[in-house]
């Protein structure tokens, strides 16, 4: 192995670190946000005065002075904390709430201001010829294969999936004005605009009135989706062409590197709300905002277009169409033949034009495709712009292809006519509960099948499918819960028949445990006509993805995807798919389970096997990262994230999911959308291209797997210790305010799934347990068990092989994410929580946390190398600190109004909804949630 092999991949995004993913990194950037910051905020403390009176102001403002008392001064912070809490705590239930709007809209006002900051900066750091696209694309014509490179670019996608999970504690109401107020900001609008926005911001209820629809959601995630559909995605894939033709390379015409998915009205894991008939309420939305953008290009198209054959040839081939478009769409040849006779694109744009409103019209009245009157899906669509594409190239006109009409057609290929691509999520249960029902009916097998093990499941549903009997007529009722189940498989029919295959061919099965659990989806699909797997007209329309959320499936993951590709039923099925296997890798539950240390070591390992199997039975990965907005779920810097993924395992396509708080903090402004694509989209070529092979000896990977493993067993081991502690549940619930999420109408989805009896942690989601703890401040799934696994792994001699791992892409990976979370734990405001919310018997459990956030601190400090966190980013750690102050009188203020909400049966309106402020405002002051 050449030295070059040996040593560490460069970083390919330099700036795509923890610290520029968490905030303003430069000292010019980090001045002019604190001069917008300071602006805002004088302009915030005037509509209070005016709105709310001067007594308010002078109570925040001596609020303030306190809270940064405590925060910067070490002999004064007692007696500060002291007088905080003193003057809180004869506050009424109505002041309490203008208290809380004033310092949540401050953070509110300072988050969109960095947002705007980041984008400029992100200019500075990344000058055209430092682009990542620009620079993955040099390297790889420096060093990668020519042919495997055009390979790669004809089959390369990356999917971000949008989803809707309750982490985004902001109202789109709230969230339309701040985009105005970033908008004004960038346009050096006059204070008279601004303090206009910001008094309508502070007449703006923050809280919604109501638990939001998934039909709601769906509008929410849609309207982000449409402006990357309209801006981001286009210009993404036009700069992607431009660097690759730059390096050498060609992206293939048919390719389509880009694309969008989403779960919202897909995801019916546990949440109720998502029927069959609002599963087809959200396409049709969905495929509306597609529809909207395709008739703004084409309406373009008819103004730009203005080509004259008295001028210039045009081809045969787009003689023909009109012809053909004559004959379909009579009436739009009659209405524009007169101006347009000698203007074919015109005429054959206006054609386009009409068909999409003719799809728009079918669509929302539910009538039959007509064949030449609208589109079935993206085919036609693109078939009739590549027509003018091909003649305008072939008669002079290749830079005016190269301007709307290319971006037409690219946005097409991205989008189709559904704007994202919906998948459909179910607990694995939901199926053999249905094929029970089926089963029983027919009177087979002989042991019920609710009877069977997993090998009688299995054995049984892989001679069903190999031999393609009808277990249910159609035509008539099924009994429950077959009925149910079987009605989204047919709406799945539907919508595929409606809006073309790929608006709906994914579905992914929740806490996948054996090969059974997807056999049953692949028969039920069966029963659906979406898989048929016959010799002679064998065709299978959908992707059933397994999803491995705990700990114990992501450890047996290969084993799991080598029975099911052993199985000839399902591996034909795999092949009629293009031999494309998608697996989902869960990171919330995991961590939940067993700790980050774990949870993120068990899915390298996972990625490592589903990659060997693959290969062995000749099948392509595509593995799709579930990962959340915190680090406790799996978030961090994207482009990080890829590189640091196993060797071999990102193979030209990708999808990760987009949640909650993420959303708006990464696609509210097009730069940032556009950087943050960029980077995932740099990082996938990457990983594909020059990361197939190791790059370090396999003698250090086998030296670093033996030291990851004692350091994860022994954080797990710390980690299981404290979430299994006596009275642990009744800490979490008294100390957090969880119980109180489920009042904020964040989403449509229940906080707890389903269960009997008392609720325990458990029942518990994954995002309201990292919710609970991120806003006490104690984080605790962001960092618990690490310094303990650390320290064992020291101890029992690793202590130099750990000082090696600093240069393994996973460790340090890991390694920055923690000391990220590190420095937004404060357990002297956790404190105030626990001492003055928890039953004094299960206070110790807080020693338990203090003790081991103290090893994880000095553990990591010591691989780090520094004695304090964030010591390399000065700028940052000062603007966390800013942060600290201002967030110091919400933790007080959700403390004392726990502490009232506690003593009654029904709070005061007043008292409610004051809690609820101060759990948004202490959001948006971490640009964290869940």
């Amino acid at each position: 192995m050449t030295d070059a092999a040996r040593s560490p991949r460069p970083q390919l995004l330099a700036a795509a670190s923890v610290a520029a993913h968490a905030g303003v990194v430069s000292e010019s950037e980090h001045e002019a946000l604190r001069a917008d910051i300071r602006r805002l905020s004088t302009m915030l403390g005037r509509t209070v005065a005016q709105q709310s009176g001067d007594e308010l102001l002078e109570l925040i403002e001596q609020v303030r002075r306190l809270s940064r008392a405590a925060t910067e001064g070490e002999n004064g912070t007692d007696s500060a904390d002291t007088e905080i809490t003193r003057l809180l705590s004869g506050l009424d239930a109505g002041t309490a709430v203008a208290l809380a709007r004033a310092f949540s809209q401050y953070f509110q006002l300072a988050n969109v201001a960095e947002q705007l900051h980041r984008s400029n900066e992100l200019r500075t750091l990344r000058p055209a010829d430092r682009r990542p696209l620009r620079t993955v694309m040099q390297r790889l014509a420096r060093d990668a294969d020519h042919d495997e490179v055009q390979a790669v670019l004809a089959r390369a996608e990356l999917r971000p999936v949008f989803t809707a999970h309750p982490t985004e504690s902001t109202r789109q109401s709230v969230l339309g004005i701040l985009r105005r107020v970033a908008d004004a900001l960038d346009r050096g609008a006059p204070d008279e605009e601004l303090t206009a926005l910001i008094d309508l911001l502070w007449q703006t209820d923050e809280i919604r009135p109501g638990k939001p629809t998934v039909a709601d959601e769906a509008r929410a995630i849609g309207w982000y989706m449409e402006q990357l559909g309209s801006h981001a995605v286009p210009e993404l894939l036009a700069a992607l062409e431009a660097e690759a033709r730059a390096a050498g390379f060609e992206v293939p015409g048919t390719a389509r590197p880009l694309a969008l998915g989403t779960w919202v009205g897909g995801d019916r894991d546990g949440n109720p709300n998502v029927t069959p008939a609002v599963t087809a309420e959200v396409m049709r939305l969905y495929a509306d905002r597609a529809l909207r953008i395709h008739r703004d290009l084409a309406e373009t198209l008819v103004s730009e277009l203005s080509i004259s054959t008295r001028v210039v040839g045009v081809s045969e081939e787009l003689r023909a169409s009109l012809a053909r478009d004559r004959r379909a769409l009579p009436e739009i040849h009659d209405r524009y033949i007169r101006l347009n006779a000698n203007e074919p694109y015109r005429l054959k744009a206006s054609y386009v034009q009409a068909r999409l409103e003719n799809t728009r019209g079918r669509l929302a009245a539910g009538t039959p495709h007509v064949e030449g009157r609208d589109y079935l899906g993206a085919a036609g669509y693109l078939a009739d712009l590549e027509v003018m594409d091909r003649s305008l190239r072939r008669h002079l006109g290749e830079r005016i292809a190269d301007a709307t009409l290319a971006r037409a057609i690219r946005t097409g290929r991205a989008l189709g006519l559904h704007l994202a691509a919906l998948d459909v999520r179910e607990h694995g249960d939901a199926h053999h509960e249905a094929l029970a029902a089926l089963y029983a009916r027919l009177g087979e097998p002989d042991t019920p099948y609710q009877e069977l093990d997993r090998e009688g499941r299995t054995a049984l549903l892989s001679r069903e499918l190999a031999g393609g009997r009808p277990l249910a007529a159609r035509h008539g009722d099924l009994p429950e819960p077959a009925d149910r189940v079987m009605a989204t498989f047919d709406m799945l029919h539907d919508a595929q028949h409606r809006y073309g295959e790929e608006a709906a061919s994914t579905y992914i099965v929740s806490m996948a445990k054996g090969v059974d659990d997807l056999l049953a989806v692949a028969v039920l699909a069966r029963e659906a006509g979406m898989v048929d797997l016959s010799e002679s007209t064998g065709r299978s329309s959908l992707d059933l993805v397994p999803l491995f959320e705990t700990v114990e499936e992501l450890s047996r993951a290969g084993a799991l995807l080598h029975g099911l590709l052993s199985d000839p039923g399902y591996r034909r099925h795999v092949r009629q798919r293009g031999d494309v296997q998608e697996v989902m890798l869960g990171y919330s539950d995991s961590n939940k389970g067993a700790g980050i240390t774990t949870s993120q070591w068990e899915i390298h390992r996972a990625q490592r096997q589903l990659r060997d199997v693959a290969a062995e039975h000749g099948v392509r990965l595509r593995l799709f990262h579930g990962r959340g907005g915190s680090v406790g779920r799996g978030g961090g810097p994207a482009g990080e994230a890829v590189a640091a993924t196993p060797f071999g395992t990102v193979d030209a396509t990708m999808k990760v999911t987009e949640q909650g708080e993420v959303v708006s903090d990464k696609y509210s402004l097009p730069a940032l959308a556009h950087d943050n694509l960029e980077i995932m989209l740099a990082a996938m070529l990457d990983a594909t291209l020059l990361h197939q092979a190791s790059h370090w000896p396999a003698g250090t990977l086998a030296r670093w797997d033996e030291a990851m493993t004692a350091v994860s067993d022994a954080a797990r081991s710390a980690y299981r210790r404290l979430v299994e502690s006596p009275g642990l549940p009744e800490f979490f619930t008294t100390a957090t305010p969880v119980e109180e999420l489920g009042r904020l109408n964040v989403g449509s989805r229940p906080s707890r799934r389903p269960g009997r009896g008392t609720p325990t942690l458990d029942d518990l989601r994954a995002i309201p347990w990292v919710f609970g703890w991120t806003q006490t401040r104690m984080v605790v799934p962001g960092w618990y068990g690490v310094g303990s696994g650390l320290r064992a792994a020291r101890e029992a001699g690793y202590g130099p092989v750990l000082d090696e791992m600093r240069e393994w892409a996973f460790f340090s990976n890991l390694l920055g994410n923690v000391e990220m979370t590190l420095a937004k734990t404060d357990l002297r405001i956790a404190a105030d929580y626990v001492f003055a919310l928890v039953d004094p018997a299960h206070q110790p459990i807080f020693d338990d946390i203090r003790a081991e956030h103290e090893r994880t601190l000095r553990e990591v400090l010591r691989l780090a190398g520094a004695g304090t966190l964030l010591a390399r980013h000065p700028v940052l750690r000062n603007t966390l600190a800013v942060r600290a102050a201002y967030l110091e009188p919400l933790h007080h203020l959700q403390v004392e109004l726990l502490a009232q909400r506690r003593k009654v049966d029904e709070p005061d309106p007043d008292l409610h909804r004051a809690l609820l402020l101060t759990i948004n405002g202490i959001a948006a002051g971490l640009r964290n949630t869940g």
